[in-house]
């Protein structure tokens, strides 16, 4: 993310470059110089200086006084123009709350006439609304709040005057109230659960299943990467390699608000080891990522279910193909089965299939809810359906493409060893974004 910063509504015109909180250029000059001639000539010798151009920057951060309203015009003219030519964001900052940054102040500047511009700050919080008052009436203010400082046109009211990073300040106090409109969405109540996911080989026979265990073990090297656990519900193996399906728990902080983008048809293109002439196929496997339902969260009935136990199949323990260690359930009125044969016991494998079955009813009812409401079901981020292309694989060309999103990482070899943080940060923003514009209910 990379902001341009501007201030020329007071005696300090403030231009500033930064790029994720990292300070690339800054000028804070004094000086009886109109603001509105050297505003725009400031920011171009910044930004040919450091070898950027306009477009290169994602919002721009001003003030808006109160000051000079000359200052805060040339300012607002640069941003609108901005905004308009190259869809740069426009923030704004009160110019009192600049002076203040984070400590608890009072700042005060020159509103001529004998008269001062005040406004009093906690943390960036508004303890006093930005107003006008005669300079007589500041030594009220300043008896009230006695264990506040006084900042900005301080020699107004006989303090010396302390210089401050302007432009510093305007930044954090813009990315605050940036996190503070993500505080106040309104959080996914499941994205502190658990989660259990099963994958599919879908399109391309063998090497769909294969696709299928690729992506099983890139999920579990990011599991392991943010200190999850996994858990083995069903495995059907594959006779040329993969899986034809793997259901899985993962469990650990977090979990279901990093992974629930996930769901979906996953798409790889490449040479498959069968192919004898060289040719580059397409195949898909697919994902499907539910938050694990509690009892509280959804009720079974136990005459709705049908429980089978028979004895598990391929690699594992002692009891494997000795005990019906396995078990099968069947939600009677839906159809849904869910089977678990890696456990320890015939117990410990019900126990996992009625988590897993308990998951998969509560995932089709919150799906009933969210289709009923419908909007949020055509956002950009995707309805989370299993038939829904969602990304694309390109080994020849070393390549990941997230469709919902448009981006696309030319690091594909590091992406199947589970480094998928910039794919779930882009898709977690691109969430809290739509929702700040309301495009989700």
């Amino acid at each position: 993310m990379k902001t341009i910063v501007m201030d020329s509504a007071n005696k300090y015109l403030v231009v500033a470059l930064y790029e994720n909180q990292k300070c690339l250029a800054s000028l804070q000059e004094e000086g009886n110089r109109k603001q509105s001639e050297y505003a725009i000539v400031y920011l171009q010798k910044l930004l040919q200086e450091n070898h950027l151009k306009m477009s290169d920057f994602d919002e721009m951060v001003i003030t808006i006084g109160p000051g000079s309203y000359t200052g805060v015009r040339v300012a607002l003219t640069i941003a609108k123009t901005l905004n308009a030519t190259m869809n740069i964001k426009v923030k704004t900052v009160s110019s009192l709350k600049t002076m203040a940054g984070m400590k608890k102040a009072i700042s005060i500047l020159d509103a001529r006439s004998h008269k001062l511009f005040l406004g009093i700050y906690n943390e960036g919080k508004v303890i006093v609304d930005d107003c006008l008052i005669n300079i007589d009436e500041f030594e009220n203010y300043q008896k009230q709040y006695t264990d506040y400082e006084i900042v900005g046109d301080t020699h107004l009211v006989g303090i010396p005057e302390k210089e401050v990073d302007l432009a510093k300040h305007i930044y954090t106090l813009s990315t605050l109230e940036k996190e503070i409109e993500i505080l106040l969405i309104p959080k996914d109540p499941n994205d502190g659960k658990d989660v259990i996911v099963e994958i599919r080989g879908a399109a391309g026979g063998d090497e769909g299943n294969i696709f299928a265990g690729d992506l099983y073990r890139m999920y579990v090297k990011y599991a392991e990467s943010q200190g999850w656990k996994i858990e083995i519900l069903e495995a059907q193996d594959s006779e040329a390699g993969g899986y034809s399906l793997i259901s899985f728990m993962i469990k650990g902080e977090g979990v279901y608000s990093k992974l629930k983008f996930e769901s979906g048809s996953h798409r790889v293109q490449r040479v498959p080891k069968t192919e004898t002439q060289g040719r580059v196929h397409t195949s898909t496997a697919t994902v499907l990522v539910m938050p694990e339902a509690e009892e509280v969260d959804f009720e079974l009935n136990p005459s709705d279910l049908r429980i089978d136990t028979y004895r598990a199949s391929g690699a594992g323990g002692q009891h494997i193909n000795k005990t019906d260690s396995a078990v099968r359930i069947t939600h009677i009125p839906t159809g849904v089965v869910t089977t678990s044969q890696d456990g320890r016991s015939q117990h410990d494998n019900r126990d996992k299939a009625m988590r897993a079955m308990r998951t998969k009813l509560y995932e089709m009812k919150l799906r009933e809810q969210e289709e009923a409401i419908g909007s949020e079901r055509r956002s950009k981020i995707g309805t989370g359906d299993r038939s829904e292309k969602i990304r694309t694989y390109n080994y020849p060309q070393n390549r990941v493409t997230d469709h919902r999103i448009g981006l696309t990482i030319q690091q594909l070899d590091r992406i199947m060893e589970g480094k998928l943080d910039d794919i779930i940060e882009a898709l977690m923003n691109e969430d809290q974004r739509l929702k700040l514009l309301g495009e989700e209910q």
